[in-house]
């Protein structure tokens, strides 16, 4: 695991913009470093060793140097493709997956990526045809963005390092605020920076005179197949689990593993056979699971290390985090995620996480929302718009929320897991609303996918391509990465998604469950209590925080700075907080999704 950092364009590479640039992602690799200088491109590499920690460094070139190659991930089948690659008389210098990547691409071309089950984003310079070649993993796991301007691109993990080159400008996209109000983190390929994308999961990139062409390479598809029971997909799921676990544990140093009190967790530890867990939780007692996963960990006869984080520390490093994320991220739950990997950190050097189990086999309990109250669907469209438009102006008290979201179909309100602010929200707060792209237009898409069926698998399609990657491995990359610790997602996997796909939607979710096929094949591992547990996310106490004068006072000198004045109606700001304070309404998840933007604001804007 490692961070990259490069630019592209003739005549004008430098090594001194380039080591300005790796140094900002120090983190991401204090192991070591490398760099490949020639008059086209700039390529720069931070290490954290993992695999062949004497032969793997980076950049690295074929026998004759006409190829070179810089690479952050795992490439988990190295071994057998290193294998054929041998047969096809190949020539290796070190074990390690990067050269790999080297090889395959000399071999296969673009049609390497197909072949790889892994991790990964990476850049190859082809001297010959003087080309550059990247790519991002089939899910998304490790980042990789881009930013082109009169011929120049910019290229790596992480956007602070562009803000080393002096071609640079740093402008902010301010179209991206009105997005990120709805989802709470900043979707599609879009950033907050002008000219900054993100290259989509499965898209590959190729920079060649100048221009720059973007494709996709590979389509998750959903594909129910009836004809299995529940048993047998069970047994579907454990192979493929079993084997995933395997190959994600392959590395030269010692492999850890989150805990959670959920069922992902425990099931992936379980499997894995890990010496050691670890879990966070909170001084606040209410939300606190530690005692769950310490007692999971005794049960599987694994050493656990449980922290609980403080009121004080978690404030405290707010801005560090944002900073480290690179965009805001109004998921309160990435603070509890920096301090986890932190603590991890400080024993081991690799992760196991579950993330996107979720996604992959029906686990979010908005997916129950089809098979619920259907009788309210059939009163006639209109009366339920207006029904709904009341409801959006009501206290809210129980059931509002439910009027709201059923004012209108599935295909128009769905846009994942989480929708904040509304448009009608944002027009009143914000200072200046233009409402051109709105939240739906980017996921209607992946709703309308034409190989979706039934609502729960386009709903599942759409958090894959929008949540997944926003929020949820967004949050596991920066936080793992922000602490220099490998984080491995062996549910995130090419093979394990070739069973998700096929599990028909009985043995997904329904009215009373989620995940039901996978919760059956944990049961075969953990016990009947785990397996069964509700799904909380991350209970995290801002709630109550903010009810607290030490912390609602924190948040109130943001809302009354001129950078607030700057975006927001600083009244309506006020207002929100102080409803919140009394109990007039709850309204944490609104305060922090925009106090967390003048957080990040605070520190790219205003101290850089």
């Amino acid at each position: 695991m490692c961070g990259i950092a490069g630019f592209a364009e003739k005549n004008n590479a430098d090594k001194e913009t380039l080591e300005k640039m790796m140094d900002a992602i120090i983190h991401r690799g204090p192991d070591g470093s490398g760099e490949y200088v020639d008059d086209t491109v700039a390529l720069g590499h931070r290490r954290l060793s993992i695999i062949d920690l004497e032969g793997g460094k980076q950049p690295m070139e074929n026998e004759d140097g006409t190829i070179v190659c810089i690479f952050n991930g795992e490439i988990y089948n190295y071994q057998p493709l290193r294998q054929q690659l041998q047969e096809q008389g190949h020539v290796f210098s070190t074990h390690s997956d990067t050269e790999v990547l080297l090889h395959g691409y000399e071999e296969w071309g673009e049609g390497m990526l197909n072949k790889l089950r892994g991790m990964f984003s990476f850049a190859i310079w082809d001297k010959k045809e003087q080309t550059l070649f990247c790519a991002r993993d089939f899910f998304g796991i490790k980042p990789f963005y881009y930013y082109e301007k009169d011929g120049l691109l910019l290229f790596g993990s992480e956007i602070k390092s562009f803000l080393q080159h002096p071609k640079f400008e740093k402008k902010l996209n301010r179209s991206q605020l009105e997005l990120y109000l709805t989802f709470q983190y900043s979707p599609g390929e879009n950033t907050f920076f002008e000219g900054v994308k993100k290259l989509l999961p499965a898209h590959c990139l190729t920079w060649k005179d100048g221009k720059v062409s973007i494709r996709r390479y590979w389509q998750p598809e959903f594909e129910p197949q009836q004809g299995k029971n529940l048993e047998q997909w069970e047994t579907e799921i454990e192979n493929a689990m079993k084997d995933s676990v395997a190959a994600h544990k392959i590395s030269d140093v010692e492999v850890g593993s989150f805990l959670s009190s959920g069922v992902d967790s425990s099931y992936m530890a379980c499997l894995a056979k890990v010496d050691k867990t670890f879990t966070v939780g909170f001084a606040n007692k209410q939300y606190d699971e530690t005692r769950y996963a310490q007692e999971f960990s005794q049960h599987i006869g694994v050493k656990n290390t449980a922290y609980r984080i403080t009121p004080e520390e978690y404030w405290e490093n707010l801005s560090k985090i944002q900073y480290h994320m690179d965009e805001p991220l109004a998921d309160a739950a990435s603070v509890a995620l920096y301090f986890v990997n932190r603590e991890a950190a400080k024993q081991v050097k690799v992760c196991l996480s579950g993330e996107g189990a979720d996604e992959f086999f029906g686990g979010y309990n908005i997916y129950k929302e089809p098979f619920t109250v259907s009788w309210y669907d059939k009163i006639p469209l209109p009366i339920r718009r207006g029904i709904g438009a009341i409801a959006e102006m009501l206290p809210p008290i129980h059931g509002v929320n439910f009027l709201v979201r059923r004012s209108r179909p599935l295909s128009e309100r769905y846009i994942g897991n989480t929708n904040l602010f509304t448009e009608r929200q944002k027009k009143k707060l914000l200072k200046q609303y233009s409402g051109k792209v709105k939240p739906v237009d980017l996921a209607k898409p992946y709703f309308n996918h034409p190989s979706n069926g039934d609502a729960v698998t386009r709903m599942q399609y759409t958090d894959l391509h929008l949540w997944m990657v926003g929020d949820i491995l967004l949050k596991a990359d920066k936080m793992s990465m922000a602490n220099s610790l490998e984080l491995r997602v062996p549910f995130l996997d090419k093979e394990v998604f070739e069973v998700a796909r096929k599990i028909p939607t009985e043995f997904r979710a329904n009215r009373e469950n989620t995940k039901i096929a996978m919760r059956g094949a944990a049961l075969r591992s953990i016990p009947q209590k785990t397996a069964d547990k509700k799904k909380l996310g991350f209970p995290v106490p801002v709630r109550a925080w903010l009810r607290e004068e030490q912390y609602a006072g924190v948040v109130r000198k943001f809302f009354q700075s001129p950078q607030a004045e700057e975006f927001f109606d600083t009244a309506a700001l006020e207002k929100m907080l102080s409803d919140h304070i009394s109990g007039k309404r709850d309204n944490w998840r609104q305060i922090w999704c925009v106090f967390m933007f003048l957080v990040w604001y605070n520190e790219y804007f205003v101290k850089r």
